[in-house]
């Protein structure tokens, strides 16, 4: 079948199956998982390349270590150091002793027992974020928890992959020359100091001249080059391609282009991750478990029984509640796909036989498969009367302000000049790369991308902000952005910035009502002085300055329904006018009579 047929095929599976299990509660994993079994070999047979199929899904895999890198500054690392290093450095240790020691307990030899220990002891990132994204529950305090301990287990798998070759006996016989393992080795952090340094000094100027050119399929695809490229120069180098993606994240997570970089690729993110979870679905081996099913079953229950007991003990020594600990155990109780890579070095190395593999890898895919069902179980079981606990939300580590400036010229700057002196934190969003770069200069932090963009609107977190101060000078654009945000994101407050009347009535058409012309107020300002050199007191220019700005206000809002129509637009101007003279007028009418009054 052409590849035209196969992309074809695992549409239409996706399109059926998701929205269906979506609808019945059971998440988009469980849809995704359900499609690919059902396409697969053991299925309905139609698309039988699964390897391959498996092997270029992992891409999406590399993308969602990317996005997390994104997300995760060096600095908010350091304050995550206790939950990742702790939480995570303890859960895989006790979960893979724990796990090793039944593996000899069965007869299994010391060194198999150990990588099946370690394998299985790493849970599903993929699976694991996606379904807690899907639930909201990433900012609660057993999302914020599963993250970190994943997090560590990204981090554990390189050395565990490093150390396997060296525990093969292929490795050791014939002796090995230490010369050339201590090289590679060299040559390996080489490489990983090269990518920390080349992504340090050369992205950001990279991403800058793409970003300048105005091309937008340009930075996407060198966003995409970027995430792929160290990808597979640490894959060259014998370590794993999700930890390359990650470094690239982490390094451009104090970017001006983060923000951009996650808007574009979240979109392929979403599509090969898909692709990853039918993948497994289709690489589940009907027959092995037609065969053995009750071992199999018991082999499942087993690992989500001891994992899940060992996240509940942690979660509560690490001071997790009762319910957060318990939403813990079933989030990431399953096993993981970084265990189809190690099983299979394994299996390379001679350190594992093929039918061992083949079952662990059965009960991993099903143990990820009855995931979205076990969330949904505990859920039931363990939710209030009322609800989620309040109690059990905790302040997202990643950049969520309340206030979203779009637009950060000479307008956006004051307002988050304001801000800043008060200390209340805001994003701040400037399509211009000359004037990032100059912003930056100051030492104010500034995200290049385009307001109008849904996807970096959601990068930037408008769905959990409450004010949106919309500040693009380009009358175009600023219609775009407030179109984009009025709705997609209705709760927010708008605070927009009018070139001229005429743009303060489209805008006032889209719903917003804080509206402000931008030299409107600097005229005012400007005529008060004026009249103050011309002699008049400084409560004389303040009377005229403010009838003059309440009549043109009142003017604003009385025409608002004409604004269209230019030939009633010009007579209600000069009616304008001609009121206002009069206003004046009878204004010294009146000063003259208190002034006579008085003598």
């Amino acid at each position: 079948m052409s590849l035209m047929g196969q992309a074809a095929i695992f549409f239409a599976a996706a399109v059926l199956a998701v929205p269906l299990t979506k609808r019945l509660g059971l998440g988009a994993v469980l849809g995704y998982l359900g499609a690919g079994a059902m396409i697969g070999p053991w299925g309905l047979g139609l698309v039988g390349e699964v390897e391959s199929t498996l092997h270029f899904a992992e891409i999406g895999v590399v993308l969602l270590l990317f996005v997390i890198g994104l997300e995760l500054q060096p600095s908010r690392l350091w304050t995550m150091r206790r939950s990742v290093f702790g939480l995570g450095a303890a859960q895989v240790g006790v979960s893979a002793v724990l796990l090793g020691l039944i593996g000899l307990t069965f007869g299994l030899p010391w060194l198999e027992a150990g990588v099946v220990g370690l394998g299985l002891s790493l849970s599903s990132t993929a699976f694991a974020l996606q379904t807690l994204a899907e639930k909201g529950q990433m900012s609660t305090r057993h999302g914020r928890s599963a993250f970190s301990i994943l997090l560590f287990q990204d981090l554990a798998v390189i050395p565990i992959l490093a150390l396997l070759p060296l525990l093969s006996p292929s490795y050791w016989n014939p002796e090995p020359d230490p010369l050339a393992r201590l090289l590679d080795v060299g040559f390996a952090i080489g490489v990983v100091a090269g990518v920390i340094l080349g992504g340090h000094y050369l992205l950001r100027p990279a991403l800058r001249l793409i970003a300048a050119s105005g091309i937008r399929e340009v930075f996407t695809a060198f966003a995409l080059l970027t995430v792929l490229g160290t990808a597979l120069i640490m894959d060259q180098v014998g370590l794993s391609m999700a930890l390359g993606a990650f470094v690239a994240g982490v390094l451009l997570a104090d970017s001006e282009y983060r923000h951009a970089l996650e808007a574009d690729i979240e979109p392929f993110k979403g599509l090969l991750l898909g692709l990853f979870f039918m993948a497994v679905g289709m690489s589940v081996n009907m027959g092995l478990l037609l065969e053995h099913p009750f071992l199999i079953a018991a082999l499942v229950a087993g690992l989500i029984f001891l994992k899940m007991a060992v996240l509940y003990g942690l979660g509560r020594i690490f001071g997790l509640s009762n319910r957060s600990a318990l939403y813990l155990a079933a989030s990431i109780s399953q096993g993981g796909e970084f265990a189809f890579v190690i099983f299979g070095v394994a299996l390379g190395g001679q350190i594992m036989d093929r039918d061992l593999s083949d079952l662990l890898i059965l009960v991993v895919t099903v143990s990820m498969a009855v995931t979205p069902l076990l969330i949904l179980a505990v859920e039931r079981l363990a939710a209030p009367p009322g609800g989620a606990a309040k109690d059990e939300a905790m302040p997202a580590i990643e950049e969520e302000n309340q206030v979203i400036i779009a637009g950060f010229g000479r307008f956006g700057q004051i307002v988050g000049r304001v801000l800043r002196a008060k200390r209340i934190g805001f994003t701040a969003l400037e399509f211009s790369t000359a004037q990032v770069d100059f912003v930056r200069k100051f030492g104010n932090k500034v995200y290049y991308g385009d307001a109008s963009r849904l996807d970096l609107l959601r990068a930037a977190k408008a769905d959990q902000a409450r004010v949106f101060v919309l500040a693009v000078d380009d009358v175009e654009a600023s219609l775009r952005t407030a179109r984009t945000v009025t709705r997609h994101f209705p709760h927010l407050t708008i605070y927009a910035r009018a070139r001229n009347r005429d743009h303060a009535y489209k805008l006032m058409d889209l719903g917003i009502e804080h509206v402000t012309r931008e030299t409107f107020h600097s005229g005012l300002e400007v005529a008060r002085s004026v009249l103050g050199g011309l002699g008049l007191t400084h409560s004389e220019s303040a009377r005229i300055v403010e009838t003059f700005q309440a009549h043109d206000e009142s003017r604003l809002m009385a025409h608002r329904a004409i604004h269209k129509d230019m030939d009633k637009m010009a007579e209600m101007a000069r009616t304008w006018a001609k009121e206002l003279e009069e206003i004046f007028e009878e204004d010294e009418r009146e000063e003259r009579r208190e002034q006579a009054a008085s003598r």
